[in-house]
């Protein structure tokens, strides 16, 4: 397949997408769940049904404790109590840790709330982005997503469709490139599925190392715009990509990270980053299938912007 690059898209249109997909007010003028109103319980028993081998699989990046270019906060983890600390109650003796991170950011594997992204002064269903203040989020939050992201997911591995190890940075995948993705794998991602997004960002970070993906890096390859209007008309529940989908440098006109403003501003989608497929694909490959049960649980933090989570395929 021939390489991407990213077709230029003006503020004019960008604004007119943002209004083509916008989901406000489709579930009610307070609703928090966005897109993961798609997924019905008929939608869940389908997806158990997948379940044939019982393999299952993270889609999680090991807790990244490293400092580097792409990961300037890194998760801090310390022993608290060792079992060199002798308990004078008696057996069993126990050991504990601290873990401290933040959530957000593309060594960190997560899920965000609603509340993560606002655009011109506005959330998902059109509440002010004053509803989040210094001290939390009022609504929105993650605890919306307590009772897990559990459904159907299908894989579109591009990489595998280009005969590459991974996209270059600053690569976009195009709705055509997706469609040739289903069609290659004998799949189709329909209303209340999971769309399990591979550039191969992970392989790349594994065999070339860390590199700055921002703006004043070497950037990193995502979606184009284009494929939201796709992800909206086929009615998809929830976004798990191996970078965050940004292509960065943007194609948008004075719109840095159009592929979140559209997906969390707009449509209310259940997005995550910073997951890694790597094992994915293997199990996927051994497997000759490429949709699967996915099960997925954020932490149940009140006021949470975001949670770590581990999303695990089962096959």
């Amino acid at each position: 397949m021939t390489k991407t690059t990213a077709k230029p898209v003006s503020k004019a249109e960008f604004d007119k997408l943002f209004q083509a997909v916008c989901n406000w007010g489709r579930w009610g003028a307070d609703d928090e769940k966005g897109t993961l109103n798609y997924i019905r319980p008929e939608h869940i028993r389908r997806a158990a049904g997948l379940v044939r081998t019982g393999r299952s699989v993270s889609m999680a990046i090991p807790i990244n404790k490293v400092a580097g270019p792409d990961n300037p906060r890194p998760a801090m983890h310390y022993m608290v109590q060792s079992f060199d600390i002798h308990s004078d109650l008696g057996e069993p003796q126990f050991c504990t840790d601290y873990l401290a991170t933040e959530f957000h950011g593309d060594c960190h594997t997560h899920i965000d709330a609603l509340c993560h992204i606002a655009y011109q002064g506005k959330l998902y269903n059109g509440k002010p982005a004053s509803a989040v203040t210094s001290h939390g989020p009022t609504i929105q939050d993650i605890t919306a997503y307590a009772h897990g992201i559990i459904g159907r997911g299908v894989l579109l591995d591009i990489p595998r469709l280009r005969g590459v190890k991974w996209l270059e940075p600053g690569e976009a995948v195009t709705t055509a490139e997706l469609e040739a993705a289903e069609n290659a794998e004998g799949v189709r991602l329909g209303e209340g599925d999971i769309f399990v997004f591979r550039t191969g960002h992970h392989r790349r970070r594994l065999e070339c190392g860390p590199w700055n993906n921002g703006y004043d890096g070497e950037g990193k390859a995502g979606l184009h715009v284009e494929t939201l209007a796709w992800l909206h008309q086929r009615k998809v529940a929830a976004f798990f990509p191996d970078g965050d989908g940004e292509t960065v440098p943007s194609n948008v006109e004075g719109v840095a990270y159009p592929i979140h403003a559209l997906q969390i501003g707009a449509m209310g989608m259940v997005c995550s980053d910073s997951l890694q497929f790597e094992e994915l694909v293997k199990v996927a490959e051994e497997e000759k299938r490429w949709e699967f049960l996915v099960v997925a649980a954020p932490l149940r933090l009140p006021g949470g912007t975001g949670s770590l989570f581990n999303p695990i395929a089962v096959f």
